[in-house]
């Protein structure tokens, strides 16, 4: 635990309570609907498994690395479940950087007191920011989650969320086919997970560059509140002061941005691409064969992640480096289907032989680059 005084830099537990307590609620379903959704989600995230190796080619018998092993569990959540499950998951990969904001604070006259308070009011803000994206994740991968006796995960880190209110709502505003779009869900979801179950060294190297990343944050804590503070008055409806539209939206990741980060966090943005690009060219490529309706569903939620739902999506997307996201779909599934249809799906799949065959960011936009890197020059090719 980091506490000055027994002060906690961030009270977790308020940030759970806050979040938990904001949060909208689902959509109405009766108990039964919800035991047949549950069911189906489980269903289609085991079937997933199968379609996702096959057609990606990871993860066979007699291929490199394992299959996807038993023991990395798939969670059918709620709003409040996800938000106990992320709060776990920023604990454990924040710990350095607020261990070292709490040395900073523990020698400035009255650090200890202002800790209790500010520990308290961080845990607020951050339950409202955890509030807002409660109701808008439809699954995720948690790489490094560490097991609780409520929420348990692989041995190593790691388990599956699938979030079923958000899933139903989004089904029911696309107006698609239920099944169809559960199944499409699942399809992203497992692609993550097998990425992380079949490359073993790609947890171990992500999570290297996170705490490079933090061992070289300076930041103020009060700076952080401040950023915190402005995403919490954007949740409210409240315009920060001095910010003239959201061109003027900080992101919090401008805050913490060394030369040495630059570098750091070009990398995380290229292997980020890769996998959340990797996963939509996956669902793409499975879903004529299992998805009927893979095309309208494809259009709809297109037009949904780039409208957005207004102004407030809009500007905290942008305070939450989120906008940024967006386009590592884009450019990392550019990046996949340009390589596979050069190199085709074997040869794409040199991406996961090391950390040294991983896309830069310019190769990102450039997968010519990579293809003449990896491929050509390791074949003998001039």
């Amino acid at each position: 635990m980091t506490s000055i005084g027994g002060a906690e830099m961030v009270d977790w537990n308020l940030a759970v309570t806050t979040a938990t307590r904001f949060v909208r609620p689902g959509p109405e379903v009766s108990r039964d609907e919800a035991r047949e959704i549950v069911a189906e989600l489980r269903r289609h995230a085991k079937s997933s498994e199968e379609h996702v190796r096959a057609f990606t080619r990871m993860a066979q018998p007699g291929a490199e690395g394992p299959a996807v092993p038993p023991d990395t569990p798939v969670l059918v959540v709620d709003r409040p479940g996800w938000i106990r499950a992320n709060v776990a998951g920023f604990r454990a990969v924040l710990k350095p950087l607020l261990a070292k904001m709490e040395d900073r604070r523990s020698n400035v006259p009255g650090g200890a007191v202002l800790g209790a308070v500010g520990g308290k009011v961080t845990g607020v803000e951050l339950g409202m920011l955890l509030s807002f994206l409660a109701s808008r994740v439809l699954g995720q991968y948690e790489t490094f989650a560490p097991p609780s006796r409520d929420l348990p995960a692989a041995a190593q880190g790691g388990r599956l969320l699938l979030v079923a209110p958000n899933i139903v709502h989004v089904e029911r505003e696309l107006d698609v086919a239920p099944h169809d779009f559960r199944l499409w869900v699942c399809l992203h979801e497992e692609t993550h997970r097998t990425q992380f179950t079949a490359v073993p060294w790609l947890r171990d190297h992500i999570e290297g560059e996170i705490q490079s990343f933090l061992a070289e944050t300076d930041i103020d804590p009060g700076t952080l509140l401040e950023r915190l503070r402005e995403a919490a008055q954007s949740l409210a409806g409240a315009k920060p002061e001095g910010e003239e539209g959201d061109d003027g939206t900080r992101s919090i990741v401008d805050l913490v941005q060394t030369p040495a980060q630059r570098e750091i966090l070009g990398r995380l943005t290229a292997v980020m691409s890769l996998l959340e690009g990797h996963a939509d060219f996956v669902m793409d490529g499975v879903g004529p064969e299992v998805v009927p309706s893979v095309t309208e569903i494809r259009e709809k939620f297109q037009q949904r992640r780039a409208s957005g739902a207004g102004r407030l999506d809009l500007a905290l997307r942008k305070l939450l480096g989120l906008d940024a996201k967006l386009r590592q779909y884009r450019d990392g599934e550019r990046f996949v289907r340009s390589v596979v249809k050069e190199v085709g799906m074997d040869g794409f799949n040199r991406v996961w032989t090391s950390p040294n065959t991983l896309p830069t960011k310019q190769e990102i936009a450039k997968p010519a680059d990579w293809v003449a890197r990896v491929h050509r020059k390791a074949d003998g090719a001039p």
